[in-house]
């Protein structure tokens, strides 16, 4: 359901000269709209003058739109005839090989988790690949720290998976979270949320947007056998913040399949990917080859065996694919 925004200009809903310099003489009728929400069958968004239901044409599908996508619709009837290029695409690979588009045009990643048994080192690994080969930033979101052990152990672990990575820990219930949360967020600017189903994602869209009664996403609670979450979001959707910019949720997702994402894992294992020029053979695979600057990290502690076999996994992982999607050429 769209929720009124109170936003007339394009640049509260993300619009800038990225967008408007796409724009030729043929398009100057047009109505920009960005992508608000996507169904099986149905697209909505936002234009400057409110919400519109959009038109695909006949040759095209659902599939091949993103949430935060802008397109080019006719001012009537709002058939769209274009979809402007992309200043960002958020995908993940599927377990059958398919990509899915996660969402478009997006400032910030947020990877939300929470303080028990839904914390696990190797997907968020995954999610962080997943961020950096999109070439989005991320922020680790860690909920749900009223638990006996609290956030200190967990945020310990978060500081050891990629350099530089912000963490936050939020109760996604209180108001305050929107000014904890606050710098990521600004006029045009779209932060993305991605994590497991029940770690609060909903929670802090509602938070975030000041949804009412209404128009709030559906939360569920929390299984205490397991610590994990009931799916409640079943579909993609962009909401506006209350301090600026847009919030854009998705259905919880408990597996991350990487595929062709070798600077995603570059990225988050800096520590392994900076010393591959110290080894003795350029096409090292950091094995069994002697002079292996890599494994004599491993050997003297410069790096945790521990995550060196997790990107193994991961790293051996994405060749497969790799030489899988190569063969079917």
């Amino acid at each position: 359901m769209l929720e009124p925004t109170g936003v007339a200009a394009l640049g509260a809903l993300g619009w800038s000269s990225f967008f408007s310099d796409q724009m030729g003489e043929d398009d100057v009728h047009l109505v920009p709209v960005r992508i608000a929400n996507i169904h099986r069958a149905r697209i909505s968004g936002y234009s400057a003058n409110g919400p519109v239901d959009l038109v695909l044409p006949a040759s095209e599908a659902v599939g091949d739109y993103a949430v935060g996508d802008f397109v080019l619709a006719e001012p009537g009837d709002h058939l769209v005839r274009r979809r402007l290029e992309r200043t960002s695409l958020l995908s993940r690979r599927m377990s059958d090989g398919s990509t899915q588009l996660s969402g478009a045009n997006v400032d910030t990643l947020f990877i939300v988790t929470s303080c028990n048994d839904d914390f696990n080192v190797p997907r968020l690994e995954r999610y962080l690949a997943m961020a950096a080969q999109c070439e989005i930033p991320p922020v680790l979101v860690l909920t749900k720290a009223d638990t006996p052990q609290g956030a200190d152990p967990f945020v310990t672990l978060a500081s050891d998976l990629a350099r530089d990575l912000p963490i936050v820990v939020v109760d996604p219930r209180r108001p305050e979270v929107v000014s904890k949360l606050q710098s990521w967020f600004g006029v045009g600017k779209t932060v993305a949320l991605t994590g497991s189903s029940g770690v609060g994602k909903s929670t802090l869209v509602n938070t975030l947007s000041g949804s009412s009664a209404d128009s709030a996403q559906l939360t569920g609670a929390v299984r205490e056998s397991d610590s994990k979450g009931r799916h409640t979001t079943t579909a993609r959707s962009l909401h506006a913040v209350s301090v600026g910019g847009w919030v854009l949720d998705s259905p919880g997702i408990r597996s991350v399949h990487l595929g062709e994402m070798a600077e995603g894992l570059d990225a988050v294992f800096a520590e392994i990917s900076e010393l591959e020029s110290q080894c003795k053979f350029r096409n090292c695979t950091h094995s069994h080859e002697p002079a292996c600057a890599v494994l004599k990290a491993v050997e003297d502690g410069r790096i945790d065996p521990h995550r060196f076999a997790r990107w193994r996994k991961l790293h051996d992982e994405n060749s497969a694919f790799g030489a899988h999607k190569s063969s079917r050429r």
